[in-house]
């Protein structure tokens, strides 16, 4: 049963995702601290207030505090802008150039010498006017 257990544990997938999670973890902390450090008071020195939790309205004595719910939208919003353009951005363009152009397919036909008609590339006569054709005449 633990042998089972530590191949489970060793499969490369599972460290993997172990991995993926700590620097994803790390990644929410520089993320989370560009957004509150950078873009947050960026959007108060535009806009004027910062922080939206003071906003409120009450209906029939329950207080509805929507300010907390603009704040972790705006936030939310801030970190989804910050990880599009300084991570997936970046990162498509990286693999747009790594991404080689695929290779040109082998012609499949060839262009017979006497009326200039595409034949298939294996035959010996033109289907068209009935001249001979080398098999070994280039590709057109």
């Amino acid at each position: 049963m633990l042998s089972g257990f530590k191949q489970f544990i060793l499969r490369g997938n599972v460290v993997d995702m172990a991995v993926g999670v700590v620097v994803g973890a790390a990644f929410a902390t520089v993320v989370g601290a560009f957004t509150k450090d950078l873009l947050t008071p960026l959007i108060a020195a535009i806009v004027g207030k910062p922080d939206f939790s003071a906003i409120s309205f009450t209906v029939n004595g329950s207080v509805f505090a929507i300010g907390d719910f603009i704040n972790a939208a705006v936030a939310f919003l801030l970190v989804a802008a910050a990880v599009y353009f300084f991570v997936v951005t970046p990162v498509n363009m990286l693999v747009a150039r790594m991404r080689k152009a695929p290779a040109p397919a082998d012609p499949t036909t060839k262009k017979c010498g006497e009326c200039l008609s595409e034949i298939p590339i294996d035959a010996r006569r033109c289907a068209h006017c009935g001249q001979p054709v080398g098999v070994n005449q280039a590709a057109a």
